[in-house]
């Protein structure tokens, strides 16, 4: 079997180090491990992984942008989301954004093993459960938050964590201004008043 090289991007060491023996596994794997944006475009550049196993919960850059800049870098690029995030809003964002694989942390060991092989085989694997959601169409064109950028659900994402516009601010790298105008902004997207409700639209939609 051919050389394998994976750039698994976690901010979390404890993830990456458990993620990490399981790749391990795969024969012919070698694993490249990144903890913030910044690090993983650099090792993208530099090291051109054969596929990246990607976090969506990230400090900084988001994992959704993150994943549109390592598209941009590379169209062909075999990136699969590996996250928390069960909602299938995500799936069908990150979907769109070119991932070739979605898998929840939930998923058994097997499960994610299946998909990287699979992507690294050039096709695409969506978890289970969640191709089911899709499929019978839980989740549609009806989708309240398709207007938004991937910067804005970052955002109303970070609000429904239950973090102020200061703190959003200081986990994106933005300014406060930023994070308050573009709250305005999703504000006048959905037909809403209040920060309250943005919150709430939040919990709706992208937290389960």
């Amino acid at each position: 079997m051919r050389k394998l090289k994976i750039l698994l991007v976690d901010d979390h060491s404890v993830v990456r180090a458990g993620v990490r023996r399981l790749l391990e596994g795969i024969e012919g794997s070698e694993i490249l491990e990144a903890e913030t944006g910044h690090e993983t475009l650099g090792l993208f550049r530099a090291e051109k992984p054969d596929l990246v196993l990607l976090d969506l919960n990230m400090e900084g850059v988001g994992g959704l942008e993150l994943l549109r800049r390592l598209i941009l870098e590379d169209k062909k690029a075999r990136v699969i989301v590996f996250t928390m995030h069960s909602e299938p809003i995500y799936a069908a964002r990150a979907l769109k954004l070119g991932a070739r694989g979605y898998v929840t942390k939930s998923a058994s060991a097997d499960e994610l093993v299946a998909a990287v092989k699979q992507v690294a085989e050039g096709r695409h694997y969506i978890e289970a459960d969640l191709a089911s959601k899709l499929a019978i169409g839980q989740f549609d064109g009806e989708d309240p938050l398709h207007q938004l950028t991937t910067r804005e659900v970052e955002i109303l994402r970070l609000l429904g964590d239950g973090k102020s516009l200061t703190a959003i601010a200081e986990t994106l790298g933005v300014s406060y201004k930023t994070v308050a105008n573009t709250c305005s902004l999703i504000k006048n997207k959905l037909g809403l008043q209040r920060t309250a409700d943005l919150i709430r639209i939040s919990l709706e939609h992208l937290h389960s």
